[in-house]
C-alpha cells in the first residue's frame, strides 16, 4: 500500500492493467453483481433533481422500477446504491444495437441536457473506495467479467490508474493524480 494524503492506494492501481473492452464483455459490471451501483447522498440529490432529463434514455423496466422503488436503495451494508431490475442490471442501463450496456445518465449527459455525468463509483470502476474514520481505502477490484479488460490493458501496457485518469481527477484533483504518476515513476 501506498499512503498519499488521507488515502491508502492498492499497488495493484499501479501494478494492474486495464482497458475496458465493451464488444468483449457487453457491459457486464452494469448487469451484474451482488447490488446496485454505490452512490454519494449528493449524486443522489443531483439524480433525483435531473431524472426527467434521464427518464427518456432508461428503458421501460427500468422506469418501472425507479417507479416502485425510487432511484436507489439501501444494500446490505446500509448503504445507499442504484435501484435494480430483477435484481440484476442497474435501472439505469439501457442496450444499444449491439446489445452493449449503456448508462441513461451518462447518455442524457453527453447529449448535453444534464451537467453530471455517472455516479463516480461507476466512473472509477474498477477501483472500489472505502471509507473510514481517518483515510480512504482505494482498491483495485478484480472480477472474472473483467478479463477481457485485462487482456485490452495487458496488450495496450494500461496500468489502472492511467485508465482511470479522469476519474480520479475528478474524484480527488489534478495534484492527487500528479502524486499518483510520481509514485509509479518510483515503482
Amino acid at each position: 500500500m501506498i499512503e498519499i494524503e488521507d488515502k491508502l492506494i492498492s499497488l495493484d492501481i499501479f501494478e494492474k492493467k486495464f482497458v475496458c473492452d465493451l464488444n468483449a464483455c457487453k457491459g457486464a459490471c452494469c448487469v451484474e453483481g451482488d447490488s446496485g451501483a454505490p452512490l454519494t447522498y449528493e449524486e443522489i440529490d443531483i439524480i433525483e433533481e435531473n431524472i426527467e432529463k434521464i427518464k427518456p434514455y432508461m428503458r421501460k423496466e427500468g422506469l418501472d422500477a425507479i417507479e416502485k422503488t425510487g432511484i436507489f436503495y439501501m444494500d446490505e451494508d446500509n448503504e445507499p446504491v442504484t435501484t435494480l431490475v430483477n435484481e440484476q442490471e442497474c435501472a439505469f442501463v439501457f442496450f444499444d444495437e449491439n446489445n452493449i450496456t449503456k448508462c441513461g445518465i451518462e447518455k442524457a449527459h453527453s447529449e448535453g441536457k444534464i451537467d453530471f455525468k455517472k455516479p463516480i463509483s461507476c466512473h472509477l470502476y474498477p477501483i472500489r473506495v472505502a471509507k473510514f474514520r481517518k483515510f480512504e481505502a482505494v482498491n483495485y477490484s478484480q472480477w472474472d467479467i473483467c478479463k477481457p479488460a485485462c487482456a485490452c490493458g495487458n496488450k495496450l501496457d494500461v496500468p489502472v490508474y492511467k485508465f482511470l485518469k479522469e476519474p480520479i481527477i475528478r474524484k480527488w484533483g489534478n495534484a492527487f493524480f500528479e502524486e499518483l504518476e510520481k509514485v509509479a515513476k518510483e515503482l
